[in-house]
């Protein structure tokens, strides 16, 4: 899914930008220009930093569990 259509950012671009060490808004409006147009995006892109954030920590608490 499209989160930014001003720089065609997908969701899966926004995952990939965390698993590379986005951690914040700021992050991903330098690597990837989320919010740095109309800012209409600004909380779908918030949601999706979250969740792979989220996901991120999680696969590496399995991963130092196992």
């Amino acid at each position: 899914m499209y989160v930014c259509v001003c720089k065609a950012v997908t969701e899966k671009q926004i995952h990939a930008a965390v698993q590379a060490g986005a951690r914040t808004m700021k992050d991903l409006r330098e690597q990837l220009g989320v919010g740095a147009d109309c800012g209409s995006c600004g909380s779908c892109a918030k949601q999706y930093l979250r969740e792979a954030r989220s996901e991120a920590v999680q696969m590496a608490s399995f991963y130092a569990a196992a």
